[in-house]
């Protein structure tokens, strides 16, 4: 089951990360000053992103 896991970071920041269902972190984030924030952060991924596309920067410009 794919999870969020929010901690706090050693220099006391909270932080996020997302679980695949093995057990792999596909992604983290940046450090939040609250936890309220982290939080709101990944309610805005949840909400905003299922659509989200891809912007493959890697390609040659022409």
């Amino acid at each position: 089951m794919y999870r969020f896991e929010i901690y706090k970071d050693k220099a006391g920041e909270f932080r996020f990360r997302f679980r695949a269902s093995n057990g792999q972190v596909m992604f983290s984030s940046e450090g939040y000053a609250s936890k309220a924030s982290a939080v709101n952060a990944i309610e805005s991924i949840k909400a905003n992103a299922p659509g989200a596309t891809t912007d493959d920067q890697t390609t040659a410009m022409a």
